[in-house]
């Protein structure tokens, strides 16, 4: 007798039991999702979840002096142009010279 759909969900999520199986959830923007669509294409592999894990086993063979690098987030740069910079200092000599009258 075959088994039902319930029967063949419990037996697969007591073998996920047993091997410490432990589900990990990614919530992602469209380029994160692209980019791994992309990783996935380029190397073959269908299933997202066997691309994440490959990935996380790859990176942890690295050791701590190759994967950090590739851990470290992009910091964005912030360039303040010639425009602000003087509206900045014209501001800042106002208020400087405001708070000297009132001295």
């Amino acid at each position: 007798m075959a088994k039902s759909n319930a029967e063949r969900s419990e037996k697969a999520s007591a073998k996920r039991k047993s091997r410490g199986e432990e589900e990990i959830r990614l919530h992602c923007l469209p380029g994160t999702r692209q980019a791994l669509a992309e990783l996935m294409a380029w190397s073959g592999i269908e299933e997202q979840g066997e691309a994440i894990t490959l990935m996380i086993h790859h990176l942890h063979g690295l050791g701590p002096g190759g994967a950090l690098p590739l851990l470290t987030p992009p910091r964005h740069e912030y360039v303040i142009t010639e425009n602000v910079s003087r509206k900045l200092k014209l501001a800042f000599n106002r208020e400087a010279a405001r708070i000297c009258k009132d001295e």
